[in-house]
């Protein structure tokens, strides 16, 4: 990319839409078309023709889609489906019609199967059953990324995707319906402090692991593999690290100041037991991450406290 090409980033919402967004104008991008879902509704297949018809974006970054945890996974399923399916038919199939230069697309670590070995390798993708508790969204994903493979396929074009890990940053999402693992933990012990209960309830069983990357490392890979990668195959992004459940809840215990006992629930779903990416083929193209999860998460309760 050039720095003044036109780069259109398809809304994620505002927390990691606004991290490639600093990121690129850190690297002096200096042409970006930006639309929030207010101005853009990419749900309204006439409003994205439209878009792509006025604007004319030469790249397209594309992280759009609806993101929850896994209790509103459960909870709205066929709205999941349907809404996921349909932003990606209009974004990508839209790229596709008015000859993108170059689409990155990105997915979810998510829709590895759930008894995938570890650590997970490209090519294991679908080789078993996605895990129940986001079956719909890992469907949905799973369609997006074999378009982008398509159309590199049958019309030669650059429609390449990279598979992310769970995503942690400054400002996160802190509702208690839809959060993810760390604001959900953060916020809940923080409420069982100052209110006096003596005891957190955790979804999860403690023996299960997750691996999170700091969201400004995910945007430097993006900026990367759009300058540098041009091959169908997708890469994963990762940091070859993962934290079990019961670790990383009992440093949010530290780091919130809450005294009292943690209880994991493990009759709760909890997704899969373990997601532990295998990262080497973008380090073998000299990609790494730089930021260790234990030193962000002051910072994460300091901006919980100071905003919400």
């Amino acid at each position: 990319m050039e720095l003044n090409s036109k780069i259109y980033v398809a809304w994620h919402g505002w927390l990691v839409w606004s991290a490639i967004v600093r990121k690129l104008r850190d690297k002096w991008y200096n042409n970006l078309i930006l639309k929030s879902k207010d101005e853009l509704n990419l749900l309204d297949q006439k409003a994205v023709y439209e878009f792509y018809d006025k604007e004319k974006p030469e790249y397209v970054i594309d992280a759009a889609a609806r993101v929850w945890g896994i209790k509103a996974n459960m909870t709205y399923p066929a709205d999941f489906l349907f809404e996921n399916l349909q932003i990606q038919n209009n974004v990508i199939w839209w790229a596709h019609l008015y000859w993108i230069k170059k689409l990155l697309f990105l997915w979810s670590s998510c829709i590895y199967p759930r008894e995938c070995p570890q650590p997970m390798k490209e090519e294991y993708f679908m080789d078993w059953k996605v895990e129940p508790t986001n079956e719909w969204y890992a469907l949905a994903k799973i369609s997006w990324m074999k378009l982008c493979e398509k159309i590199y396929e049958q019309y030669w074009k650059q429609f390449i995707s990279c598979m992310p890990t769970n995503i942690y940053w400054p400002w996160d999402n802190f509702n208690p319906e839809s959060s993810h693992v760390i604001p959900a933990l953060i916020r809940r012990m923080h409420e069982a402090k100052i209110n006096n209960i003596y005891e957190v309830v955790i979804w999860w069983t403690w023996e299960s692991r997750r691996e999170f990357l700091y969201v400004d490392d995910l945007w430097d890979a993006c900026v990367w593999l759009m300058n540098n990668y041009s091959e169908k195959q997708f890469l994963n992004i990762w940091t070859w690290k993962d934290i079990s459940i019961k670790e990383l809840a009992y440093l949010i215990k530290d780091v919130v100041w809450y005294q009292w006992n943690l209880v994991f629930d493990s009759s709760k779903p909890d997704g899969m037991p373990k997601k532990l990416l295998d990262v080497s083929k973008i380090w073998e193209q000299w990609w790494k991450y730089s930021i260790e999860l234990e030193e962000w998460l002051k910072s994460e309760y300091d901006d919980f406290l100071n905003n919400i």
